[in-house]
């Protein structure tokens, strides 16, 4: 199973586990990482599961995607280059290990 640590706006770390092919937001819903609202359930419509992926794991994990997942990030506050929507990001074993950061809010 791939491991995901989230690392919180304050400083705080949760480790997980994760099935592959599940997203990294259901990882978190899962094991209730604080910071991941996932209002819309994972249909990338809210913009409340934002993540920045840690740099040593973006060209792995990958720019967010052309069309929804892109312009709902437009829509979010403090979006940076490695922002994604976590509900976007599928787990698979070459992720094992993935470093996300959760903003300080979601909105």
């Amino acid at each position: 199973m791939p491991k995901i640590k989230f690392i919180g706006f304050d400083g705080s770390e949760y480790d997980v586990e994760a099935t592959v092919g599940q997203s990294v937001m259901e990882a978190a819903v899962q094991h209730l990482v604080p910071g991941i609202d996932a209002d819309c359930g994972g249909a990338a419509a809210c913009g409340t599961c934002h993540v920045y992926v840690d740099p040593a794991w973006f060209a792995k994990a990958g720019q967010a995607t052309p069309g929804i997942e892109q312009d709902m990030l437009q829509l979010t506050d403090n979006v940076q280059e490695n922002s994604r929507l976590s509900c976007q990001v599928k787990m698979d074993e070459t992720l094992n290990g993935l470093v996300v950061h959760i903003p300080q809010a979601q909105h």
